[in-house]
């Protein structure tokens, strides 16, 4: 018996959604086979199937590359089932489906050319709260976080800006020298370049067009936030 084998303390339960019917009988012969997987049932990815599906309680739904990157059924799945893991099998390394999937709540991906033993390794690891992908979909996966982090400027427990250094720091996003907000506020130059160091050492940045770029971006996305809950009038 095989590692990939071994017998786990309480069997998997794997559900596979395909629209097609020869995938979803192949599919369900193939983790049938092995020890440790039990296949609880296979149906077309609809929201007809939510029902039984969520009876059947299923620890991993096994879910076409496909619908679950251009549908909404995972998150109808997630609505109903919100601990199970969604593996979605037939991916396309070579483009931006994996983030897709990812975005709309995918816990793992197995690639199109992937062979019986790893569809199951990737089931299992699933099912242990792991992420087994290739470096390709980790690096694109790394990215989109970064491209996140990078779009909000981060606040930091302790290190929130006091009201004055919030009144400085719209100061500075507008472009106002130091010289300038002094004279705009009332206080003494001195005054204003600590104001301006206690603003940079909190927004862990060493530069003032750093700060700049920073406080414009948040300055748009609160912007963007407050037009999305609309006017209403």
């Amino acid at each position: 018996m095989s590692h990939a084998d071994a017998p786990s303390p309480q069997p998997i339960r794997v559900v596979v959604l395909a629209e097609v019917r020869l995938y979803r009988e192949g599919l369900t012969r193939l983790l049938s086979s092995h020890v440790g997987l039990v296949v609880a049932g296979s149906a077309r990815a609809d929201s007809i199937s939510l029902e039984w599906i969520r009876d059947e309680s299923p620890d991993v739904i096994l879910l076409d590359a496909t619908a679950a990157c251009e549908s909404t059924i995972v998150g109808e799945l997630l609505h109903a089932l919100p601990d199970v893991r969604i593996v979605a099998y037939g991916m396309r390394d070579d483009s931006d489906q994996p983030l897709r999937c990812a975005e709309r709540g995918v816990s793992a991906f197995v690639p199109g050319e992937a062979s019986d033993e790893e569809l199951v390794r990737i089931i299992r690891g699933s099912a242990r709260g792991e992420l087994l992908c290739s470096p390709r979909i980790a690096a694109l996966l790394m990215g989109r976080v970064r491209t996140l982090a990078q779009a909000q400027p981060q606040h930091l427990p302790g290190r929130e800006l006091t009201s004055r250094e919030e009144r400085i720091a719209a100061l500075i996003a507008d472009g106002l020298a130091n010289k300038e907000i002094a004279q705009r506020l009332g206080i003494e130059l001195c005054t204003v370049k600590n104001h301006v160091h206690h603003i940079l050492a909190k927004l862990q940045v060493s530069r003032r067009t750093q700060a700049i770029a920073q406080l414009r971006r948040g300055e748009g996305a609160r912007r963007t936030d407050g037009g999305r809950g609309g006017s209403g009038s």
